[in-house]
């Protein structure tokens, strides 16, 4: 590892594009979560996930309500963040889904694991070149936001020490495990005594395969380069779901003058590279934003790089700006009670308090909306301390840098000022709500306040989203990191010896690879489309399986066209086609006509007379076409070939069931004849 930076990073806060990650000392690794394609992990309830909303959940589902307490881990601790969620005081309702049963409920123990998705977990570990745990042990990892009913996630550590090949370079892999999925969350109500957390069950205990790379990743670009052939390594498999949410990456970024941040949410890959460079903007900014109020408090910098820092300094750093910043909320409402704005007035009706909090010294800190040279919000204090309010539950804050605004005028911003004695110096929040609630966020300011005078604080943070997509690359603060108290040993579950014959089986059994599979579809007679979607959409298995004496671009289109329909009867289906029994156009509808049924190739020709869909005969087909073209002469000679398209619908609409390419085929020639 390269020596302590000694010097003042550089770079522009506005333009994140430009700055340095090497001059930065940059690190960054990936998580990436895998939902597999196989039933649930602990319960053999079938992985299905229902299309469902909160206004559209089935009344017959059955609703469960819980309270979650926080648990010591292994060590005796509790865990910190599961210390800060048991404050917030949330609740939380579970849907249960047709494939939620007792164990989802936390109402059973949890059966062993699905053999399945040991299976996967241990091909991809092969794929990555990492070394097996010769004990498949299950551990208990607390999760505190309510997303399991048991309170902790099961997770099981199935391999370390592997490589990654990416086109910038290999990237180690930590760690590989075998975890379950979370319920999906459905909705958030606010209620007089806190947060309510409506989840649907249906995903809860699905089972995931976790990759966490070294910190090896290089660059932003890097990451979204990793990140790729990550998921490429993944479906090397074949058997893992595709589709928006089966994958999810987090990004784990620090800087030298920083400290590690896990963002959550970043499911577009294009946005990482964007998302990452943000978040070095960010951590560069409060760098130098502590050390601002170091200088203003007269207290000693933070040196460049955080393996400098002295810990008896920042002990006592922490107690100084505790003295500054003292806990000292004051009831402000009374200063508000003509206040005009509706968010205000509105609040106050429902019986809610307006708290004020001083911060000496913070007047024209806070920041205001600014944007950077990409139209992304600068970082700022106030949108932190916000961040840290909503964590309670609250709307937002209001703040002394942004006021008057939101229909508070001056003369309400003067009498907040005068109630909490403040100098023009010194600024404040305000925060509306329910006063326990109040108290709760305005506390969370505070402390967040306090770390202002500290290098960023490790946290978790989730992509800002609006309307499903990233809104503009920033991130919001979720809940402190979690350490490793929040893990102790899942007694329920057996562990599994992973001996060298099960991995020698497995190494020997590895999937073929996107170029291998490329190479095979190159021996038959399909368009390079064609061969490229089959491999893309995991359809050219079925391919090849079913060829055998089939027209291989006519069955290539019929995969591709149908995908989801049973293959063998696909296969008959084009069969029919070729012996002259019913037309192509008719196919489709013709294999929809008999899901799950096996008809004989005779019951599909009847099947294909009976409703119009025998080809006519080809005699009197040219006959016909010959009239049409003959009728039409004129148009034909000022069109020329031109006229293909129009008279194509006529013939059509003239002769029924027709093939498609006979009729183009004899339209073409009649119309070459008669301009001849």
């Amino acid at each position: 590892m390269a020596e302590p930076q000694t010097t003042e990073p550089v770079g522009e806060v506005d333009d994140a594009s430009a700055l340095s990650p090497e001059q930065l000392g940059f690190m960054c690794g990936i998580e990436v979560h895998q939902q597999l394609g196989t039933g649930k992990l602990h319960s053999r309830q079938p992985g299905t996930l229902y299309d469902v909303t909160i206004d559209t959940v089935p009344a017959d589902w059955h609703r469960f309500e819980r309270k979650l307490r926080p648990a010591r881990g292994e060590g005796g601790a509790i865990d910190i963040a599961a210390r800060f969620e048991t404050r917030r005081n949330r609740s939380f309702v579970y849907v249960q889904s047709p494939n939620a049963g007792l164990i989802e409920l936390d109402d059973q123990p949890p059966l062993d694991h699905d053999e399945d998705a040991i299976q996967i977990a241990l091909t991809v570990s092969a794929l990555l070149e990492a070394k097996p745990v010769s004990l498949l042990q299950t551990m208990r990892k607390t999760v505190v936001d309510g997303s399991n009913t048991s309170g902790f996630q099961r997770t099981s550590l199935v391999a370390t020490d592997g490589v990654l090949q990416t086109d910038g370079g290999p990237v180690g892999i930590d760690v590989l495990c075998l975890e379950e999925d979370s319920a999906r969350k459905l909705d958030t109500l606010s209620t007089p005594n806190g947060e309510q957390v409506i989840y649907n069950l249906d995903r809860l205990g699905l089972p995931l395969i976790e990759i966490a790379t070294a910190p090896d990743v290089t660059s932003p670009e890097h990451a979204k380069v990793t990140s790729m052939a990550l998921g490429r390594v993944l479906r090397q498999t074949r058997k893992v779901r595709r589709g928006l949410g089966s994958i999810r990456q987090d990004l784990n970024v620090s800087l030298a003058c920083g400290d590690r941040v896990e963002i959550k949410g970043c499911q577009d890959l294009n946005w990482i590279p964007r998302i990452i460079r943000l978040e070095m903007s960010r951590q560069l900014h409060f760098y130098r934003l502590a050390n601002e109020l170091r200088t203003m408090l007269n207290l000693s910098p933070l040196p460049p790089d955080r393996r400098s820092d002295d810990d008896q300094l920042e002990a006592s750093v922490a107690a100084s700006v505790a003295e500054h910043l003292p806990l000292n909320l004051h009831d402000v409402t009374s200063s508000f009670t003509s206040c005009e704005s509706k968010m205000v007035a509105g609040g106050l009706a429902k019986g809610h308090v307006m708290l004020g909090l001083p911060l000496a010294g913070l007047n024209g800190k806070f920041g205001r909306k600014t944007m950077d040279k990409e139209g992304s919000q600068l970082p700022r204090l106030g949108r932190e301390l916000a961040g840290a309010a909503k964590l309670a539950g609250v709307k937002g804050v209001f703040h002394s840098d942004e006021l008057p605004a939101y229909g508070i005028e001056q003369d309400h911003v003067d009498g907040v000022r005068n109630t909490l004695s403040l100098s023009p110096e010194d600024g404040f929040i305000l925060c509306l709500a329910p006063k326990w609630q109040a108290e709760l966020a305005l506390e969370s300011v505070l402390q967040r306040a306090r770390l202002a005078w500290h290098r960023i604080p490790q946290e978790v943070r989730n992509v800002v989203v609006k309307k499903g997509a990233p809104d503009d690359g920033t991130t919001s603060p979720m809940r402190p990191l979690p350490g490793g108290a929040r893990m102790y040993p899942e007694t329920d579950v057996p562990s599994i010896i992973i001996d060298e014959g099960r991995w020698q089986a497995t190494m020997v059994s590895l999937p073929m690879s996107d170029e291998a599979r490329a190479e095979r579809m190159a021996q038959f007679d399909v368009s390079s489309d064609q061969a490229k979607q089959l491999v893309a959409r995991e359809l050219d298995d079925i391919y090849v399986e079913h060829v055998a004496d089939l027209p291989h671009k006519g069955w290539a289109s019929v995969v591709l066209e149908n995908d989801e329909a049973d293959p063998a009867l696909c296969a008959m289906v084009l069969t029919v086609k070729e012996r002259g029994d019913i037309t192509r156009e008719s196919m489709n509808e013709i294999i929809a006509a008999f899901e799950g049924q096996h008809p004989s190739l005779d019951e599909l020709a009847a099947f294909g007379e009976t409703h119009g869909h025998k080809p006519a005969d080809v005699g009197d087909l040219a006959s016909t076409i010959q009239s049409i073209v003959q009728e039409r002469s004129d148009f034909v000679k000022e069109r020329g070939m031109g006229a293909m398209g129009p008279l194509m619908g006529v013939v059509m609409q003239a002769v029924g069931a027709a093939d498609g390419k006979v009729v183009s085929a004899l339209l073409r020639e009649a119309i070459q004849n008669t301009m001849e």
